[in-house]
């Protein structure tokens, strides 16, 4: 105990000329986790938020029908039993209040919130290339030095609008759904427009649905979806998840994507059609994500097996829906079901035999222009009191884009990652020293609290290393980031989803170079496990592919 105390204590004397040893940027579920981290060190750090409060993604999303497709036991801190003690989660999937307050109450409970800083948007970060040490200028004029800058910024925390003519014109309500008002508002009796059908507005549009005197829905592209199946959490289920926490953690560490499904083990063509449809029908009335992570892994290699598969939840979808010409409509004809990221509904496709919903199919008549009073397509004019613009984010990068980060010789990072991200294990970037992120770009596409826990668990380890070392500095060796970056785009050789226009590929239609074809290598395909390897292989041999000084 006394060498642990000493050790603190002289981490917490170096570099007492700065403001800072480490400042994290972002107060979300990495954040929360990285500043206990070093808390616990005695390091001296601080968490920099641009919103008023805590949460981050749980802070800003306010829509109606917010919540996690992660099980909510498996969205939880494995850190501490104390913690998964106490909480008690009320759904299968929590919606977005129960989960800011749970975000609090862990911050709370380790007095974590002394250590933030809110309402500080960070404008520029400069590297000092002779004194190894960051300058971050805030919005309000502050200058903050520091040895490390960690990013915990969301992946999807950028919001983007589409460009149609005329939108600052409309004289009712208009935001993108990630920017939904933190005060009351009232729906009911209103006219709406959601524009938009992927994973926001697929939540969104049940809830509108039941308030609204009317919703149309402009479709720019259809989406798959499955059921969430979500339900109740009662306390006997919560006695027993608790006696499972270690169990259902394991499973998650040794699972692709980090949750409790694992794959379907059997070739495709290893069983009969009969028995396939036996299994997709059992995992489409299961909560969460069993119906694409429980799968068949051919469905995301094989055209033909992808194919069969998307039939099916066609023919399920067309069920759902009683108006044959709009199912159609909200069944995909450009891209096969699973080989993007699936949004999971409740009670979406009802949603479009309600008197009040309407669907208008962007790709036959798209919206021409925003008026005073509403929406102008190709074909018709429609009134409305709010819109809501469910248009998606810039992904992965948007972030860092928005701040003008310049590294070694001012080399600014929006340049390098013009073309899409380059990384090194998706923890750091050359010519950027100590600089880390965590659940950065190029990190294994993951059930979010357990890849912020992985990137956490390695980035503190790092900083204890170079303290213990006396290094002041780290850079990427060019070799290793090259090889990492060849070994990421390998990764998304052979599967469908490289052809996809999806926010793993980089696409987004509202983004000048993001158009679909202009490949941006956002995420690792290899999944959760094989990345978690590569990252303490590295660590085992001191760091490899990184410089010290």
């Amino acid at each position: 105990m006394a060498e642990q105390n000493s050790q603190m204590e002289n981490i917490a004397q170096i570099d007492t000329h700065l403001d800072y040893q480490a400042v994290i940027i972002g107060a979300g579920v990495a954040g929360i986790y990285q500043i206990k981290r070093l808390a616990d060190l005695g390091v001296r750090a601080t968490v920099l938020d641009a919103n008023a409060d805590l949460g981050g993604t749980w802070y800003n999303n306010r829509y109606p029908g917010a919540r996690f497709d992660s099980e909510s036991y498996t969205y939880s801190y494995s850190f501490s039993k104390e913690v998964l003690d106490e909480w008690h989660w009320t759904e299968k999937f929590s919606p977005q209040p129960e989960t800011l307050q749970y975000l609090n109450f862990v911050t709370d409970k380790f007095d974590l919130r002394k250590y933030m800083q809110f309402g500080c948007w960070v404008e520029s970060m400069v590297f000092d290339d002779e004194a190894s040490f960051w300058t971050i200028r805030l919005a309000d004029g502050r200058d903050i030095t520091t040895r490390f800058v960690i990013s915990g910024m969301g992946v999807l925390s950028t919001p983007t609008l589409p460009n149609f003519k005329g939108m600052g014109s409309f004289e009712g309500k208009s935001f993108h759904a990630s920017q939904w008002p933190h005060e009351p508002l009232d729906l009911t009796g209103k006219r709406v427009a959601v524009v938009g059908s992927g994973a926001t507005a697929i939540q969104l549009i049940p809830e509108v649905a039941k308030v609204a005197k009317s919703l149309i829905v402009f479709q720019r592209r259809a989406n798959w979806a499955a059921p969430l199946n979500n339900g109740p959490i009662t306390e006997s289920d919560m006695d027993e998840i608790r006696q499972r926490y270690d169990e259902i953690f394991a499973t998650c560490a040794r699972t692709p994507g980090g949750f409790e499904h694992e794959p379907d083990r059997r070739g495709f063509y290893d069983v009969s059609p009969q028995e396939r449809r036996e299994l997709w029908d059992r995992l489409y009335d299961e909560p969460g994500f069993g119906i694409w992570l429980q799968n068949f892994t051919d469905i995301f290699f094989d055209e033909k097996a992808n194919a069969e598969f998307s039939d099916y939840i066609a023919d399920r979808i067309r069920q759902r829906v009683d108006d044959a010409a709009v199912a159609e409509l909200l069944i995909p004809k450009d891209h096969g079901f699973g080989i993007q990221r699936v949004p999971m509904e409740t009670g979406y496709f009802e949603t479009y035999n309600r008197d009040n919903v309407s669907l208008v199919d962007g790709a036959a008549t798209p919206i021409v222009r925003v008026t005073p009073t509403g929406i102008e397509t190709s074909e018709d004019a429609f009134e409305f009191d709010v819109i809501v613009y469910a248009t998606g984010f810039d992904a992965f990068t948007g972030a860092f884009d928005q701040i003008d980060i310049q590294g070694v010789g001012g080399v600014r990072l929006r340049d390098k990652w013009h073309a899409g991200p380059v990384t090194y294990l998706g923890a750091t970037v050359r010519s950027f020293p100590n600089f880390l992120m965590l659940v950065g770009p190029q990190t294994a596409a993951s059930n979010f609290p357990r890849g912020a826990e992985l990137s956490v668990d390695w980035v503190t380890p790092l900083l204890e290393y170079m303290w213990s070392q006396g290094y002041q500095r780290f850079d990427v060796d060019e070799t290793a980031e090259a090889e990492w970056f060849q070994h990421v785009k390998d990764m998304y050789q052979g599967m469908l989803l490289r052809n996809a226009k999806s926010w793993f590929t980089g696409y987004n239609s509202n983004i000048e170079g993001h158009e679909h074809g202009k490949m941006r290598y956002n995420i690792y395909n290899g999944g959760g496990p094989r990345y978690a390897r590569m990252l303490a292989e590295a660590a085992e041999n001191d760091y490899k592919g990184m410089c010290f000084q």
